[in-house]
Formats: C-alpha cells, structure tokens, sequence
C-alpha cells in the first residue's frame, strides 16, 4: 500500500480565502481567513508537501486581478504551488508559470480546443501540465462547472490520457466543501480505466475518509486535496499545530 500525499487547497476569489462549496465560491467565512499568503505560509509550517491554489476570478471571469498574490504565495513559501483557473492558451500558461507556480491544471481548455492544450503540454510536458475532471452525476462540466459537456468522465479521462496526460485531478462537484465524504469510487474508476496518476478532491470530512482512500492507493489514487476540512480543523493534531505556530505571521 502506497502512501497518499495529502495537498491543502487555497480558493482564491476577490484577493481572498474563499470556502467552495459543491463549486461555489464563498466569501466571508470566518476561519479562512483573508490572506491567501498567511495560508500558504500556516499549510508550510503544518508540513504540507504542495498547495493546490484555485483562482475563481480567472475561472469565472477570466480576471487576473489575483496574480499578484499567487506570485506573493510562491515567493513566500519553498514548496511546490499547482494552480488552475481559466487557463485559456499556451500564453496565460507562460504567464503563470512565470509567476513562479510548478505546476498548472487546465480544466474547460483540454474539452473546448484539445489543440491549444496539446500545445501547452509540448511546451511544459505532463509534469507541469495535469488535467481536471469536474464532475456532476457522471457528467463531465466545464466553464467554472457550469456547464454539462455530456461527456462520461472514464472516457473523457481516456481522451486525455491517449495525447499524454499523466495527472487527472478528479472532483465530484456535489461532495465538494460538503464534508459528506468523498466519492473514492469515481476517482478509482478513472485511474483503474487509464493507469493515470489521479488526485482526487471534494468531500473529505476527516482522518476516518482519509484511511479509506489510503485503502485504494494502489489503485492509482496517490493524493488527496483538502480545503475545508483542514479549514474548519476537522483532524485532532490541527490542535497542537495551531499552538506551536501562533505566532508564525507576527
């Protein structure tokens, strides 16, 4: 049995924290905090290997009013950052990678013009490149999953994974910042059909899920992304974290 690697998730949305909730953008939610920076900075100091970054403002609105501080998060911090959001074209792709970030995941772009994204994937191969799959009732949706593609998520995965996709970041929208438990079925399907390295995401609650997708690591699920279960510090040893790190932003 192979360990997973757990990875923190940052949503960003008018410059700050956000909790997302089956794909939708919350702002305000108290224990997020604001700063995007301060989070990256507590997920490093609690031993987090990478951060997942999400720009909602790019995703939805084709913004990018929050470079700046995806730049300020991969300065601050000496891990790895992946980010997606409304990756549109091999130039935004540029754009971003010259903020600093490692890794960038392309959700709508890899269904809407497959060439685009074949030439971003010549440009950076698929150690920089992965793929999202949004999923609602076995549907695949795009355009910040808005829309249905009336795609099947195994065999959109296959069409990904035949022009050299190695990484499929998985979420089923409905158990996403639910904390109802994650659909490890879902994901396990995808990675059994294309040998693929899946993440998934969406509806962990706490260590008892987290054991359970350990339990099908060898199916090809190898990480798992969390938001607001780390958030809300659904996981016991967040207690003694937290102290020993209070005064880590002074």
């Amino acid at each position: 049995m192979k360990k997973i690697l757990v990875i923190p998730s940052i949503d960003i949305k008018d410059r700050k924290t956000v909790r997302v909730v089956q794909g939708i953008p919350e702002l305000n939610c108290p224990s997020y905090g604001n700063n995007p920076v301060d989070m990256a900075k507590l997920w490093r100091a609690e031993n987090a290997k990478i951060v997942h970054v999400v720009d909602f403002d790019s995703s939805h609105e084709h913004l990018h009013k929050n470079y700046d501080i995806i730049a300020e998060i991969c300065d601050s911090v000496v891990i790895p950052i992946e980010m997606g959001g409304g990756i549109s074209s091999l130039e935004e792709a540029r754009e971003i990678f010259n903020l600093g970030v490692f890794r960038i995941v392309i959700g709508s772009l890899a269904c809407k013009n497959i060439e685009e994204y074949k030439k971003i994937m010549k440009s950076y191969g698929p150690q920089k490149v992965s793929a999202a799959i949004d999923v609602i009732d076995n549907n695949v949706v795009i355009n910040g999953r808005k829309k249905e593609t009336g795609k099947t998520p195994v065999d959109y995965a296959k069409r990904l994974t035949e022009i050299g996709i190695e990484r499929l970041i998985v979420t089923d929208v409905k158990t996403n910042g639910m904390l109802l438990g994650p659909n490890i079925s879902l994901s396990k399907s995808i990675a059994e059909a294309t040998g693929a390295k899946v993440t998934l995401s969406g509806g962990i609650r706490d260590y008892s899920d987290l054991r359970k997708i350990q339990d099908e690591s060898d199916s090809g699920i190898d990480s798992v992304i969390i938001g607001r279960a780390l958030y809300e510090n659904k996981f016991p040893c967040q207690k003694i974290w937290r102290v020993a790190e209070s005064g880590i932003f002074k």
